[in-house]
């Protein structure tokens, strides 16, 4: 989906910000804020440290799947059909690998790579059907796919995603939709979900007037659907919420004290021999990052 709320985290797939670009204003992305609220050290870690993190098959089969997708509706209303989806999955595969060659590491212990490839891809195609049997893109003219909001509150706070797909209909009424490659999740990663989808619906009412209708996630590991109807009061109190959030970061930030918070989470988190948690000690407080150094929310952000 920097300074303040979106680094890239780990191997970033999609190309690396051009260095002679103006800088970027720092901004907070669902991403990073969902990180601090979930704990504040991860937050430190990823977007002031920038502590490497390894992708995992799973993230990037997501990238791929979320690129044919993108693709898909590039295509013709009568041209997105299964078979077109599954003939688009070699090449976004490839188009990912020669932008970050590393990524054929992920395979490199395979005692058959090429064997191992064809089932990641074939598992990658079985996400597809699953989406083509949640709905017919045929009958679907979306506004925009992988499109970039950005609002500024009236507290000076800057926001900044992407959406996967935009969906305008005759009257206006919008629709959010969200491609997640694993499985419906339970609790916590459902108020995950919806806290990423709440944060589009508040830049999109900030940016058009107008709340969005439908906060709609698909979940393609197991074909289900969870849609969500927000409602103005609550995207006013969501907006508190991440001044909130964006209040403790810079507090934080300049003091450099950014406590972990275990939870069942902790299981799945990269840096564990840092944390103190778990006997660990953290790299030295570099400071608050360059400004200039702002980036972007990468795509395996968005690909779980």
């Amino acid at each position: 989906m920097g300074t303040a709320g979106v680094e890239s985290v780990g191997t970033p797939v999609s190309s690396p910000p051009d260095a002679s670009a103006p800088p970027r204003r720092p901004a907070l992305s669902p991403s990073r804020a969902s990180d601090f609220k979930q704990c504040p050290l991860l937050y430190r870690f990823r977007v002031v440290d920038r502590l490497p993190e390894k992708p995992t098959k799973a993230q990037v089969r997501g990238t791929v799947v979320h690129a044919v997708l993108e693709r898909l509706f590039g295509l013709p209303a009568a041209e997105r059909v299964p078979d077109r989806a599954h003939a688009l999955l070699e090449p976004a595969w490839r188009e990912v690998r020669e932008t970050r060659p590393e990524l054929a590491e992920l395979f490199a212990r395979a005692e058959d790579v090429e064997a191992e490839v064809a089932e990641w891809l074939g598992s990658a195609r079985g996400l597809l059907d699953a989406y083509f049997g949640l709905e017919d893109p045929r009958r679907l003219e979306p506004e925009a796919c992988e499109l970039l909001v950005e609002t500024e509150l009236d507290s000076g706070v800057l926001l900044r995603g992407y959406v996967d797909r935009l969906d305008v209909a005759p009257t206006g009424e919008i629709r959010v939709v969200d491609y997640k490659t694993g499985a419906a999740p339970r609790e916590i990663g459902e108020a995950k979900a919806l806290f990423q989808m709440k944060f589009y619906a508040l830049v999109l009412w900030r940016t058009r007037g107008v709340v969005p209708r439908q906060l709609l996630l698909m979940y393609l590991a197991d074909g289900q659907a969870l849609a969500y109807r927000p409602e103005e009061g609550e995207l006013r109190r969501f907006e508190r919420t991440l001044e909130a959030i964006w209040g403790a970061i810079l507090r934080a930030g300049r003091t450099g004290d950014f406590r972990p918070n275990p939870s069942r989470l902790c299981d799945w988190c990269d840096h564990k021999a840092f944390c103190p948690a778990f006997g660990g000690t953290p790299p030295e407080y570099p400071g608050w990052p360059d400004p200039g150094n702002a980036g972007t929310e990468t795509v395996l952000d968005r690909a779980d």
